[in-house]
């Protein structure tokens, strides 16, 4: 890739963020170039992309590490254990950013945890500034603090217009997760 690697921001209430830069990470396979992405908060459930991305193996490399989704639904893990895997995505973050492997590198989610507390912007930012030349660092999540915005080269916010849990429809396999 080109030496002048950009920050890329997904952010916003729509549909479509993570979705985006797992298209990005697909693209990037195509060329042989190798990308990381680390689940902040995703990491107990299963997703589709837990299993199509071994599929892209080695270009592709998914480490999920969250406990599910914090505060939701059946979550009955206390924040203080979010927190702590929270402290251990963002140092796997930082080794993977100065590995010097990767092409791309996704922290998915990361501004939700932002916004949760459980990782400071400040560590966001510091993982902005420590980012080589030429990697591509992609921030997924809604609720992106306005200083990751003025620290990013792309930002693409998703609105969410209509969406069918609105009508009862519950998440769909291959589509939602």
């Amino acid at each position: 890739m080109e030496k002048d690697g950009l920050v890329i921001v997904y952010t916003g209430k729509g549909k479509g963020k993570t979705t985006a830069a797992l298209g990005m990470a697909l693209r990037a396979t195509g060329y042989n170039h190798k990308t990381c992405m680390i689940q902040f908060i995703k990491g107990s459930w299963h997703y589709g992309e837990m299993t199509s991305s071994k599929r892209l193996e080695p270009e592709f490399e998914l480490t999920a590490i969250g406990k599910g989704f914090v505060g939701i639904l059946d979550d009955k893990t206390p924040k203080e254990i979010h927190q702590k895997i929270a402290d251990e995505a963002v140092e796997i973050s930082k080794e993977k950013i100065l590995s010097g492997k990767y092409d791309i590198i996704i922290l998915d989610e990361i501004n939700y945890a932002v916004n949760l507390g459980l990782v400071p912007m400040e560590k966001v930012l510091e993982m902005i500034k420590i980012k080589p030349p030429q990697l591509n660092l992609v921030l997924t999540g809604n609720h992106a603090k306005p200083e990751i915005i003025e620290a990013a080269d792309l930002v693409t916010e998703m609105r969410e217009i209509k969406h069918p849990f609105q009508q009862g429809i519950r998440a769909k396999k291959g589509i939602d997760f």
